[in-house]
């Protein structure tokens, strides 16, 4: 029996591994392959194995698989080990293509000069692509490919981060982003950062946020000291003053998870739970997984309906570029619920609005156009509906409303922007959910990391697509400017996002975008309008100082040494002045 034998590097955990492999996972590099000898014919040993093998799954009735893992043996000096793969004839050796399995059928993996792409996962990964083939770029979709220009997955793993060039390569999502985009790490930054803002003087003019003024009341439940303070506060609370609560998981979205605490049965019912979660995990000495934590957050009761319906507005936050830092803001679109809003009801999708939930309604169907609003529609609602009921000023949504967010989104960015890795080449784009009470008051809900990019109607054909090719265009720009240490401002591909934050100087003129939302007075480093601009120091001045200082540094050393020699010579001579030119105690 002929066979072709190859040599793939692979580590000590997968050498353990049962020696069965899928043909579709078989990741074949050219490079080993042109420089292998064809082994066709020849006999090194390995026919009286195969042999073995093919009656060992004659006894057991079984098929030979696709091919077989022949033998594994440590290569010496290295942590590696050799697997050699023998394949049928009929297998393709082609030096320049090979073949994967994507969504049910083959498809050939490029090879040559590129630039390529690869994209893990399904959301916006029909935008992503058409964006990347109409730049002429080649789709890969080998896992263990590093020769990538972009990389765009939904889901953030250590393969994707373990072999990034930073300033050669662009990846979407931030490895730590979830110091942002889970609740219990927004919460703790937010608190944190609140902390160290408390001990600082500002400004004359310059206020920071409160959290009390943009989130509501939450405790965690990880931390027994707020469980119990959660739980005392709750236990002394008459049934009229009584407020409903509404429990997440800090780590799911789509609202996964989530339900709502809304008398003293379900708060008693939810600290049962608690308690045998914690009993569970006390018992057990060894635990693999840890178990999901929550946060408790006051519901906001009082929600602005628009024609009985509850709703939230989701904007986009995009960090296009973490070396440097440069933050946008970007519109997005209103999610509505299909049925009229009613406090009391038992049914998550009244009090949740975002598209997972809403499937769930029977009416979905023929209300799914009516369940997403653009934000013009928005805008042109409220100006008719509560402008002169209010007494609101003309476009507050796209005013008033947009530069609150806006100084939300920026407060929360400042609160996590030490803790992020700052690389070239890191990208990530932020889905921001808010909410707006009875009174106008503008609360942040939450920060998702992988927002949702689906296209399921016609307000979001219109909205997502434009989203995500004007994020991978200035991200781009940016990357490519840096790189090339070319000046950054303007950005010809900005149009509808707005600049939050950069760690770039730039004139106030390049601060707002073209079309929209130039009265932002978000606070921007390097501003002139809340900072003044500090003169640079010329070069020659910066040298003449160092020589100045390098100087007196050495100035002083030598005093140092003289009055270090007087005091040597008064311990030998106290009587009277030394006669000798060198001290015996230190050598001077």
């Amino acid at each position: 029996m002929s066979a072709e034998g190859r040599v793939e590097p692979c580590s000590e955990a997968q050498a353990k591994q049962s020696g069965r492999v899928e043909a579709a996972d078989d990741h074949v590099d050219a490079s080993h392959r042109h420089n292998e000898p064809d082994r066709s014919g020849t006999d090194d040993g390995t026919s009286g194995v195969l042999e073995q093998v093919q009656r060992e799954e004659a006894r057991e009735n079984k098929k030979l698989p696709h091919f077989t893992v022949k033998q594994r043996s440590h290569a010496p000096g290295t942590g590696t080990c050799k697997r050699k793969k023998y394949l049928p004839k009929s297998f393709s050796r082609s030096p320049k293509v090979c073949t994967y399995r994507h969504r049910g059928r083959q498809e050939e993996e490029p090879r040559g000069p590129g630039p390529f792409y690869f994209i893990g996962g399904g959301n916006g990964a029909e935008i992503v692509s058409s964006y990347c083939e109409s730049k002429g770029w080649k789709r890969i979709y080998s896992t263990h490919r590093d020769d990538f220009t972009l990389k765009w997955c939904q889901t953030k793993s250590p393969v994707n981060d373990c072999n990034f060039r930073a300033g050669e390569q662009l990846v979407y999502q931030i490895p730590n982003n979830k110091v942002l985009t889970t609740k219990i790490g927004l919460l703790s930054s937010l608190r944190e950062y609140e902390r160290v803002c408390c001990k600082v003087k500002h400004g004359q003019g310059l206020r920071r946020l409160q959290m009390e003024e943009f989130t509501p009341t939450t405790f965690r439940m990880d931390v027994r000291a707020e469980r119990e303070a959660f739980f005392a506060q709750q236990e002394g609370v008459s049934t009229k003053d009584r407020h409903m609560w509404i429990c997440k998981p800090t780590g799911l979205n789509q609202g996964r998870g989530i339900f709502l605490l809304k008398n003293q049965e379900d708060v008693t019912a939810f600290r049962q739970k608690l308690q045998h979660m914690e009993d569970r995990r006390a018992s057990r000495k060894i635990y693999h997984r840890q178990p999901q934590a929550f946060v408790v957050q006051h519901y906001i009761h009082n929600p602005l309906l628009l024609k009985g319906r509850k709703f939230d507005v989701r904007s986009y936050l995009l960090i296009a570029c973490t070396a440097p830092y440069m933050v946008f803001f970007r519109h997005g679109y209103v999610r509505l619920t299909c049925d009229l809003y009613d406090p009391s009801s038992s049914n998550l999708s009244a009090h949740l609005t975002n598209q997972y939930m809403q499937k769930k309604n029977p009416l979905y169907s023929q209300l799914k156009e009516d369940t997403v609003w653009s934000m013009e529609s928005f805008n042109a609602y409220v100006n008719d509906s509560f402008q002169v009921a209010k007494g609101l000023p003309g476009d507050w949504v796209m005013g008033t409303f947009a530069k609150r967010m806006q100084q939300i989104m920026a407060h929360c960015f400042l609160a996590v922007k030490s803790k992020l890795h700052s690389q070239l080449g890191y990208f990530d784009l932020i889905g921001c959910d808010f909410l707006i009470d009875e009174h106008f008051k503008v609360w942040l809900l939450e920060m998702n990391c992988n927002p949702a990019l689906h296209t399921n109607c016609e307000v979001l054909k219109e909205v997502i697509p434009n989203i995500v090719v004007e994020t991978l265009d200035l991200t781009q720009e940016i990357f490519n400017k840096c790189r090339l240490r070319q000046k950054i401002f303007p950005l010809a591909s900005q149009s509808e996002f707005v600049l939050l934050y950069n760690e770039v100087s730039l004139p106030d003129s390049t601060l707002a975008p073209r079309k929209s939302n130039k009265d932002c007075d978000v606070p921007q480093k390097g501003n002139k309008r809340t900072q003044k601009a500090e003169p640079r120091q010329p070069k020659s001045e910066y040298k003449l100082n160092c020589v100045v200082q390098q100087r007196l540094h050495l100035a002083l050393i030598h005093n140092l040494m003289i009055l270090r020699k007087m005091l040597c010579y008064a311990q030998e001579n106290p009587c009277g002045p030394p006669q000798e030119r060198w001290c015996s105690v230190c050598g001077l």
